[in-house]
């Protein structure tokens, strides 16, 4: 399977981005969500991807984190979503949100994203539940306490306020978590933030 990609964004639409690696472009259908956290036209991406096969077609599937493609997976292993559905659900909420939501049999919230009625939200629910309460967070990117931190929520809205879109602020929070740099003063954790942001 080809686990990773990293080239030049070419150019993306509202469902799939295209990117150049040595004179070959190569088209990935991936979610609203990580579309919007992409850089700008004529960038370096690093994209994880799924190759999905069929009898009589390829398609490559892009993530921007472990996380993602794994939810994908969980979920186009649940009969009756395929690929196509299952970018519409990770386009319509975050993962770490869906999880929560699939482990508390939260019904409701499952059916108010988009393409997901009652029956699949049950299947998803019934399919998933265990498989979320069992697996090691940590080792496919979920966050449990990390979010709920008064700092990391400061520096969020922070830079929401500044314009910035919240994937792009929360996938920067989240980094900057990861490397242990989310402590300090609130206008030091901001800088490093707008850093990563602006690079």
């Amino acid at each position: 399977m080809i686990d990773k990609l990293r080239g030049i964004l070419e150019d993306k639409s509202s469902n799939e981005a295209i990117v150049l690696i040595g004179g070959i472009s190569f088209k990935i259908k991936m979610s609203i969500n990580s579309l919007d956290s992409l850089p700008n036209i004529g960038k370096e991406v690093k994209i994880f991807t799924y190759l999905h096969v069929r009898e009589d077609i390829l398609q490559l599937f892009g993530f921007l984190n472990n996380v993602e493609r794994e939810t994908f997976k969980f979920l186009i292993s649940i009969s009756g979503i395929g690929p196509k559905l299952a970018l519409t659900i990770l386009s319509g909420v975050e993962t770490d949100f869906l999880k929560k939501s699939i482990i508390a049999g939260d019904i409701e919230a499952l059916t108010k994203i988009p393409g997901v009625g009652n029956k699949t939200a049950k299947r998803i629910i019934i399919e998933l539940k265990e498989k979320f309460i069992n697996i090691d967070s940590s080792s496919l990117g979920f966050s449990d306490n990390k979010q709920n931190s008064t700092l990391f929520k400061d520096v969020l809205n922070a830079l929401t306020a500044l314009g910035y879109k919240k994937n792009h602020a929360h996938k920067v929070c989240s980094e900057l978590e990861n490397e242990n740099l989310m402590k300090g003063k609130l206008e030091s954790v901001i800088k490093l933030a707008l850093g990563k942001l602006m690079s």
